[in-house]
């Protein structure tokens, strides 16, 4: 059986594995939880949403990201990346949430020292399917191969490292591995800059470089929405694949630009300029014209990924404007020489150039 389909089998508590002896978890009882970072992006969010709910969380890190976060909580330091996990040795609880996982043998090694545990909750990616350019992609899709299984260039091969990684947390603890694929993660505390580009680009106002087609598909997963989706999985001992994206309702990049607008108050107008056009002039979708990517290209599929078993399953996503609203309040809270330095985005100087550019065409085809 292939580990799509072992995964699809849910938890499995029969599964012969050596030394397993899970307990048995009751209705409502609060969990041993073991998060593998914690203290950067997504982390945060599900222990805050994990705490609330009474669970006992335990943190693995370095203890350099943010060390001044949860003083309260247990925290066990060693390093992934130098195969330090010395501190989780003999340990055992009742779920693992690994969200810093991006090397198969990092996987391997945790999910084996810890294989008496429960479950097993791997952070994936929607980038680790096989044919990004095809729309409606779903959790049985093929996965990216891995043509070289020693590389550790996660840049260049990010998608299927990502896919070898859930083949490896499953190969350690067969019929315990919930694997979740989010789309694009946005939201405070987002060091990216994708989304943010666009509430902190439309409170500016004035004329501003809309991409594509004002239909074109888009989609984006809030990491509060997403924190809460892993803790719910991890509560109902959920052991399958989930494509995490949102929203329910298909969301077009008019649709996400519009609610942003709506929601600030902005006094922005949107100037539409086709894919074709915006290559010739070597804007770049998803870096600089972010969270777009055009269909039919690469990558297309990615804006339009088959998330209808994560909505069965319980996922519920905030309004366009609520995401566009706390970001940018988030935004405005960091030092101002790291808001002069945006991390992706369109410069307003060479936004001002392609639309000039824009309205010179129209000009001369009029």
């Amino acid at each position: 059986m292939s580990v799509a389909g072992l995964i699809a089998l849910g938890c499995d508590r029969k599964t012969k594995v050596p030394g397993a002896k899970p307990r048995a978890r009751e209705p409502g009882q609060p969990l041993r939880i073991l998060v593998l970072g914690g203290t950067g992006f997504l982390g945060p969010h599900f222990v805050e949403a994990a705490l609330a709910k009474g669970h006992t969380l335990t943190l693995f890190n370095r203890g350099k990201t943010n060390p001044h976060l949860f003083p309260e909580l247990e925290k066990l330091h060693g390093d992934r990346k130098t195969g330090d996990l010395a501190a989780l040795e003999g340990r055992e609880f009742d779920a693992v949430v690994d969200n810093s996982g991006y090397l198969p043998k990092h996987v391997q090694q945790s999910a084996e020292l810890l294989q008496t545990s429960g479950q097993y909750l791997f952070v994936s990616s929607v980038s680790a399917f096989r044919d990004q350019g095809q729309p409606g992609l779903k959790e049985s899709d093929p996965v990216a191969p891995l043509t070289d299984p020693e590389t550790e260039d996660v840049m260049a091969n990010y998608g299927a490292l990502k896919a070898a990684c859930e083949r490896a947390a499953e190969a350690a603890m067969p019929g315990r591995v919930t694997v979740i694929r989010p789309g694009l993660i946005v939201g405070p505390g987002d060091e990216s800059d994708r989304f943010t580009y666009w509430p902190v680009r439309l409170e500016r106002g004035g004329e501003v470089l809309a991409p594509g087609n004002p239909d074109d598909p888009v989609q984006l997963i809030d990491v509060r929405d997403l924190a809460g989706f892993m803790l719910r999985m991890v509560e109902r001992e959920s052991c399958e694949v989930y494509s995490v994206v949102g929203p329910s309702e298909r969301l077009s990049v008019q649709g996400m630009l519009e609610g942003c607008i709506a929601a600030l108050g902005s006094s922005a107008t949107l100037t539409w300029a086709d894919a074709e056009f915006l290559a010739s002039e070597a804007v770049e979708p998803w870096s600089q014209l972010t969270v777009w990517v055009p269909p039919g290209s690469e990558f297309g599929g990615l804006g339009s990924v088959d998330g209808s078993k994560a909505w069965a399953a319980g996922l519920t996503t905030r309004p366009i404007g609520e995401i566009a609203k706390d970001t940018l309040a988030w935004w405005k809270g960091l030092p101002e020489e790291r808001r002069e330095q945006p991390r992706a985005g369109l410069s307003a100087e060479r936004e001002v150039e392609v639309l000039a550019a824009w309205h010179g065409r129209e000009s001369s085809t009029s």
